[in-house]
């Protein structure tokens, strides 16, 4: 079969032949028909991930739309090594798939799935959103960051507050807040900590994520007791690491919360794209996306970091 291969890290992988999969117990021969490069793909496949193995020649991508050996058409994650979802078949363990509803194209599906999941398990099982609540979404301009404002919204939230990088794309957002990072949007960020934050989702980190937790923190240390503020770290597209004074800490309700492999288990993750998946149609999610044949993943590898790429099979 054709698959992307990865034969070293760090380089884009290649367009070859592969091994076809063949299914043991408990495991499913899945036909793909799309699949997402995303942010931890990259990572995987780049060998620094704390999740990455140890050897090459594998086929990357964590999770897809596809058909199982019954005809059902299914979202899968984690696919069995080497069979990663750029290819036209992956091996599949059967509890790592749940149905697509019908109203859902393919592409359309696996968009949504790589964009929205991180922002529903984070609200669903980490932060625990309760219906009224605030939410900011550092990192809004992103697509997982958009998807995070609708997914917020249709989980109950009562605010919603877009900070990003890229004010332009900012302006078209869904948000009742929109704040573009800059020298001067501390004092806006304060603003919005003053009246109250209960959640952060951030996909960014780095720098953007200093600046938003200063403002978080800032003359805090109340007699009363400060509010509650889940802060949940998502991704790491602007730096792996930031400093943290102790008394950001002690003088507020920050709490510090991460959401991804390891912090959620697995069984909570393919239950959590079932939600997902299951409530997109009513919500009407979507997700921003440029759909490329499996062949042109070098393209989609070097290619605009802030487009989400969705791979079909060329046949």
């Amino acid at each position: 079969m054709k698959a992307a291969v990865v034969n070293k890290f760090g380089a884009p992988p290649s367009f070859e032949d592969f091994r076809e999969p063949v299914a043991g117990e408990g495991e499913s021969v899945v036909k793909v028909n799309a699949t997402a490069l995303s942010p931890i793909v990259k990572g995987l496949a780049s060998g620094k991930h704390y999740a990455s193995g140890a050897e090459t020649g594998f086929i990357p991508g964590v999770d897809g739309v596809g058909v199982d050996a019954s005809g059902r058409r299914v979202y899968f994650l984690f696919p069995k090594a080497p069979f990663g979802s750029m290819a036209e078949q992956s091996l599949v363990t059967n509890h790592m798939m749940v149905p697509v509803p019908d109203e859902l194209p393919d592409i359309h599906a696996a968009s949504i799935a790589t964009a929205g999941l991180a922002s529903w398990i984070a609200l669903t099982r980490r932060a625990k959103l309760r219906k009224g609540e605030t939410v900011m979404v550092l990192g809004a301009a992103g697509s997982a960051g958009g998807m995070a404002l609708d997914t917020a919204r249709y989980c109950g939230a009562g605010k919603i507050i877009a900070v990003g990088r890229d004010e332009k794309k900012l302006q078209s957002l869904n948000a009742d807040v929109k704040i573009a990072l800059n020298d001067g949007s501390e004092a806006a960020l304060r603003e919005q900590f003053n009246e109250r934050v209960d959640i952060v989702l951030d996909f960014l980190w780095g720098e953007p994520a200093v600046h938003v937790l200063r403002a978080a923190t800032l003359n805090r240390g109340s007699g009363a007791g400060e509010p509650r503020l889940r802060y949940v770290q998502l991704g790491t597209v602007a730096g792996d690491e930031i400093p943290i004074r102790g008394d950001m800490l002690r003088s507020s309700g920050l709490e510090l919360i991460g959401s991804g492999i390891g912090s959620v288990a697995v069984n909570e993750l393919i239950q959590g794209a079932g939600e997902l998946l299951a409530a997109a149609p009513a919500a009407d999610f979507h997700a921003p996306h440029k759909c490329l044949p499996l062949s042109a993943v070098a393209e989609a590898w070097g290619g605009d970091p802030s487009v989400r790429y969705i791979l079909t099979p060329d046949s």
